[in-house]
């Protein structure tokens, strides 16, 4: 006795996550890639929604933000397997989930509105300069490239302005110039 599974028409949402830092022609391959899944299954896609780049709920792969696409379809349970199994295949996907929605759907009854279902291209990132861990804590030597109020002074005079510091403490830092080089020249010689 063979038994046969019956599929049912089901309404599906899957959202995934791209890499924060993906390039706008990359996220849209991979919505392609999702359309053609979803066609070559028989499916509808119904809704697709960029909601752009936002901060993660906690570090995924050590990435901070990511960018997130809401995709509404309809279709049959071998959809769902054969598109969660070409999203695992991207590299720059980091996470998705999907969720029934409906039950027993009748496919034919679903309108679908092609503006609902354009992809919205999302924007190139722009460098966003955050400050590193080990900056924020304090760990990283602020160097000749920060700004002069966020660098450590290397000698007691080296922040002065010859216009504002009065003639004696330009007179101390040059002499302690020139003691450092007398000293520099005895080392040499003995």
């Amino acid at each position: 006795m063979s038994t046969t599974q019956i599929l049912k028409t089901k309404e599906y949402e899957t959202i995934y996550v791209l890499r924060g830092d993906v390039d706008p022609d990359t996220a849209e391959r991979v919505q392609t890639r999702v359309n053609e899944v979803v066609a070559r299954e028989n499916g509808k896609l119904v809704k697709v929604e960029s909601w752009g780049r936002r901060k993660l709920a906690y570090p995924v792969k050590k990435l901070r933000k990511g960018v997130y696409v809401y995709v509404k379809y309809v279709g049959k349970g071998g959809l769902v397997q054969e598109l969660e199994r070409n999203l695992k295949l991207q590299d720059s996907v980091l996470k998705f989930q999907t969720v029934v929605l409906a039950e027993d759907v009748n496919a034919s009854a679903v309108t679908v509105d092609p503006e609902e279902v354009k992809y919205t291209r999302i924007e190139a990132a722009e460098d966003e300069k955050e400050e590193s861990r080990e900056r924020q804590l304090g760990l990283v030597d602020f160097g000749e490239g920060a700004p002069r109020s966020m660098r450590e002074p290397r000698g007691e005079d080296e922040f002065v302005d010859e216009e504002e510091a009065p003639e004696s403490t330009i007179a101390r830092a040059e002499d302690k110039v020139e003691v450092k080089a007398e000293a520099k020249d005895g080392e040499k010689e003995g």
